[in-house]
């Protein structure tokens, strides 16, 4: 038996029925494509959380964190590790005073920004239009339109669960970059302290229904996971795909989309490879076109290093 395999029968007896043993994971993402995990815990009060961190503490088993999957391409081979899911008590959101606002990770972030313009506060607007959580979101310095979350989040929950331990960490100590922060895939955001601005709820109202709009307009739907590229120096992905003649690409099971050049398309039933190969395509092409390297935002798992060439 191997330590995975080990590891998720510990969870199986301290978590029961919150444990899915060989549990689909690229289908619980929004590209809908790529394999399975070794299982996907459910946790969703704090006495789960406690169960899982003690389990896991000291194994050195792979885990990572899902939310909505929304940024996530998952290998066609999947992911030999434990992928775990919030819920329940960690979609919470509450506003404890005049610019303090407290989001759970399993939180989605169209309902954290309709709930705080509610309140009267602004500073969270533009999240209407992003399809992920708070965890991801803290995770990724997720943004658009102008604003990201360092620009609001004062700390963050997070449990370490190579070693069990869990801490409130400061903004500054998340490290919270472009698409980017020091947390590993071993830090499971738990939630976030938010301070925003006292506002104006028309205002605010009105904000992100033209943010909603504009998305509705510009971005396609379908399976993706949103941008696929993160934007260079003084310049956008997306235009630069469209102008190197991007549009369309199309390999097997996947395509850039027509709409927007740096989202990629999944097709109904297809395939994790072919996304990755438009991947691979496209930042080929942009290199050859305007000479810039393109990076991922979308956080690959289960790939073979040697299957991405961002990393040789």
């Amino acid at each position: 038996m191997s330590d995975v395999d080990r590891v998720v029968e510990r969870l199986v007896a301290a978590l029961g029925e919150r444990v899915l043993v060989d549990a689909p994971f690229g289908a619980h993402t929004t590209y809908r494509v790529g394999g399975r995990a070794a299982a996907m815990v459910v946790i969703d009060d704090h006495e789960s959380l406690s169960r899982l961190a003690s389990t896991l503490a000291g194994t050195g088993v792979p885990a990572m964190t899902i939310g909505r999957g929304s940024n996530l391409l998952v290998a066609d081979r999947g992911f030999a590790g434990i992928v775990v899911h919030m819920a329940g008590d960690f979609a919470g959101i509450a506003v404890v005073d005049e610019t303090t606002v407290i989001a759970g990770a399993a939180a989605k972030l169209p309902v954290v920004a309709r709930t705080t313009v509610g309140y009267g506060l602004t500073g969270f607007e533009w999240a209407v239009g992003v399809p992920g959580s708070i965890g991801g979101a803290v995770r990724m310095n997720a943004g658009g339109h102008g604003a990201e979350m360092v620009d609001s989040v004062l700390d963050a929950d997070v449990v370490d669960l190579r070693v069990g331990e869990r801490t409130i960490v400061p903004a500054a100590d998340l490290d919270l970059r472009y698409r980017d922060s020091n947390l590993t895939p071993d830090h499971l955001v738990v939630g976030c302290r938010l301070g925003l601005v006292p506002g104006d709820e028309r205002k605010g109202q009105a904000a992100m229904a033209e943010i909603v709009q504009w998305r509705r307009a510009n971005q396609p739907g379908g399976q993706n996971a949103g941008s696929v590229f993160t934007n260079p120096d003084d310049a956008s992905a997306g235009q630069l795909i469209e102008t190197a003649g991007g549009k369309g690409l199309r390999f097997g099971t996947a395509e850039v989309s027509t709409k927007h050049a740096n989202f990629i398309q999944a097709d109904e039933g297809g395939v994790a490879a072919d996304v990755l190969q438009v991947m691979i395509d496209v930042r080929m092409l942009v290199q050859y076109a305007h000479g810039v390297t393109l990076h991922p935002e979308t956080h690959l798992v289960g790939f073979l290093d040697d299957e991405l060439p961002w990393r040789s």
